[in-house]
């Protein structure tokens, strides 16, 4: 393809420098050629970076418009833009060294007059990717549809009362779907923006969420019929547009997806911050889908604990991401799933040189604690602590009630014959807490 021109041209590819560098455009523990267990690292942590904020962020937050204002950003009309903003973003992605992207349709291409027009542009801007991606090397994690953003969908889309924008919605994902197979994409995901409702005074609750597993079951048979075999995802996110989410958090949603016998197709991207607002850690969400087999990608990100809206902060917080990386490796890793970037600027960040030290910090972060937790499982302690916690479970009745070979009366009369009362082991908490702080700290 024809070589654009730079868009950062005081910044080179970010090299991996080690800790003591005093370099800040450098990598201190993302090496992205290390060998670890005979695979580079960039291959282990899958980074990617999130089209709609890296690229289409600009600052605007509920009180104010945008203050990021980009050269890019100026053309003859919404085409030239859309793709001189996506050699931007190529060029960014091959200088920030991640190896993979994502995005939404109406990101990466203007919307039309009318869905053709809209498809019209997509496939001109799909073509753009595509010259992009062979020239690169860079692939697209996955691809999704914005369904929350036009009026249309005020009130939801696979939930919405009108079977109009049902059907809109549809086809807006058929579309959707067809271009994340022909750029190669590895998953396929769902963000329910507004799949839920403010109020039950004009809201059919049962009806709605027939809809919306009416909606996911349309995709998957489409995406049979077109050979599309990448991965569906789930997004839970609680709260934010409407009050009452249908993808609240990763527990509901797998209850959601065993009612409508969909389980056998979806995992779930999990977003740091969408954890917050539900309630919980990030840790939590990520053992509840990996209990089920369910844990497919992570959007890396961050809340304000002391905001209620999703800030969508980079996240640098090593601790937490060590419990959260024990948790993945546990779990055998992401398998087509990656780390997403789904992380925006501050608001005040508007110079093009913040874009990279964001992303730095995050990357950084992440393999820090990749690397923390790889040395916590192999040490052994902590699930060597855990092994012993639960040994009671492992053979004789303990074992019969997990297999469920024995009842209450069967229970009853060995307490009353055998066991008698039970003698309270310590939890050490407070013990396995100073254990974490020696590897965070050591």
């Amino acid at each position: 393809m024809k070589k654009s021109r730079a868009h950062f041209p005081k910044i080179g590819p970010i090299a991996y420098e080690g800790p003591g560098t005093a370099k800040q455009l450098a990598f201190r523990h993302y090496d992205p050629d290390e060998i670890v267990d005979g695979k580079p690292l960039s291959a282990h942590l899958r980074f990617s970076i999130a089209y709609w904020h890296a690229f289409r962020g600009t600052g605007a937050d509920p009180f104010g418009p945008g203050t990021i204002v980009r050269p890019w950003e100026k053309g003859r009309d919404a085409l030239s833009v859309a793709k001189t903003r996506m050699d931007a973003a190529f060029e960014f992605f091959q200088k920030i060294r991640a190896h993979f992207w994502c995005f939404h349709d109406r990101d990466i291409a203007p919307e039309g007059r009318t869905l053709a027009e809209s498809n019209r542009n997509l496939d001109r801007l799909v073509a753009h990717a595509k010259a992009h991606q062979k020239a690169s090397g860079v692939k697209l994690l996955w691809g999704t549809a914005n369904l929350f953003s036009n009026r249309r969908y005020m009130c939801g889309a696979a939930t919405n009362p009108d079977a109009h924008v049902f059907a809109y919605a549809a086809a807006q994902v058929k579309k959707a779907l067809e271009i994340t197979l022909e750029l190669g994409g590895e998953n396929y995901t769902f963000w329910g923006g507004r799949e839920g409702y403010e109020t039950l005074l004009n809201t059919n609750l049962k009806r709605e969420q027939e809809h919306l597993a009416a909606f996911l079951h349309m995709a998957v048979d489409y995406a049979k019929a077109i050979g599309f075999k990448g991965q569906f995802l789930i997004e839970p996110k609680p709260k934010e547009p409407t009050k009452h989410q249908y993808d609240f958090d990763v527990a509901s949603g797998i209850a959601f997806l065993r009612t409508f016998s969909l389980e056998r197709h979806f995992k779930f991207n999990i977003e740091t911050n969408h954890a917050t607002l539900a309630g919980h850690t990030f840790q939590h969400e990520i053992e509840v889908a990996a209990a089920q087999g369910m844990l497919g990608s992570i959007d890396a990100n961050a809340g304000d604990e002391l905001l209620g809206w999703d800030t969508d902060q980079f996240n640098t917080n090593v601790k937490e991401l060590t419990l959260a990386m024990v948790s993945i490796l546990r779990a055998g890793g992401l398998g087509s799933g990656g780390f997403n970037f789904d992380a925006k600027l501050r608001r005040p960040s508007i110079d093009p040189e913040d874009l990279f030290h964001a992303h730095i910090g995050g990357m950084d972060a992440y393999a820090l604690a990749f690397k923390l937790a790889r040395r916590i499982l192999a040490d052994g302690k902590f699930t060597n602590f855990l092994a012993d916690r639960y040994a009671s479970y492992d053979a004789g009745f303990g074992r019969d009630i997990e297999i469920r070979k024995v009842g209450f009366k069967e229970l009853e009369k060995l307490v009353l014959t055998k066991l008698g009362e039970p003698t309270p082991r310590s939890g050490k908490q407070e013990y396995l807490e100073n254990l974490l702080n020696s590897y965070l700290h050591g």
